[in-house]
């Protein structure tokens, strides 16, 4: 038996999950609904159902991604909530909002999973939080799971430490790519060619995200490697350190904690 998956909100993120789906192996029918009717034309000629409304697609998914952003969840939420039953399975892929949230403007007993992807989920290379709220069953989870599977890296996080993880896997792309322009910018200054610059950064970083899972070393021990007395690295260093890096790092994974639970109100 077919699964059906449905998708409120068809974006750059929506569409992305949708190609995970079709990654993933898993038997599935599409349905989608978005206010922009050039973008659900476009699926169709995917495969994809077009639903001319939220409500539509509710009652025809048992899996339902809310692909839309914070500030529309209750306008979404409202629109759908005569749809919802105990069967229903919802995806949030939204920053801050809670299960609790999503009960409260739909039924008292919805099943939640929640999820923060982020944006490289686009080359399915994402790293993708996922928190299972009961009664959400595990054969459930582990539908939407594999669907991240298929667009990158996934853990399962407690549902009360969903908004702590924001700073770490979704706002975090903004705070290397505003690291990565630094050092671009460093270049060109230097008269260096600003797309060699770039090149060899983004490999660095992808170097550096290998030996940091793969290598078996720890974060210090990595640094050290680096580092030889005396040496140039260490130079830098010191000027991070000086700059307090690693405070401002945590002043700002704080700054988003603290938005994703003014959202949430």
């Amino acid at each position: 038996m077919k699964l059906t998956i449905g998708f409120i909100g068809a974006g750059n993120m929506g569409t992305a999950i949708m190609k995970g789906v079709a990654g993933c192996g898993l038997d599935a029918e599409l349905s989608a609904f978005d206010p922009d009717s050039a973008k659900l034309e476009t699926l169709q000629t995917s495969g994809v159902k077009a639903c001319k409304s939220g409500l539509e697609v509710l009652q025809s998914c048992k899996y339902v991604f809310l692909a839309v952003k914070p500030q529309m969840f209750d306008e979404v939420l409202e629109q759908i909530a005569q749809g919802v039953t105990k069967d229903t399975v919802l995806v949030s892929i939204a920053a801050g909002i809670t299960a609790e949230y999503i009960r409260s403007k739909t039924i008292s007993d919805a099943k939640v999973i929640l999820v923060m992807p982020n944006t490289p989920l686009l080359l399915r290379a994402g790293a993708s939080a996922l928190a299972k709220c009961e009664p959400t069953t595990d054969e459930e989870f582990s539908v939407i799971r594999r669907i991240f599977d298929a667009c990158g890296v996934t853990e399962e996080i407690a549902e009360n430490k969903m908004k702590e993880i924001i700073a770490v896997n979704g706002s975090s792309p903004a705070f290397i790519y505003l690291f990565a322009k630094a050092f671009v910018d460093y270049a060109r200054k230097e008269n260096i060619p600003e797309q060699a610059a770039l090149s060899l950064f983004a490999q660095s970083l992808v170097g550096s995200a290998e030996m940091l899972t793969k290598s078996g070393y720890s974060i210090e021990e990595l640094i050290k490697m680096v580092s030889s007395p005396g040496g140039t690295t260490l130079a830098g260093l010191d000027e991070l350190y000086k700059g307090n890096l690693e405070q401002t790092v945590q002043n700002a994974c704080e700054s988003c904690t603290k938005r994703a639970y003014e959202l949430s109100k």
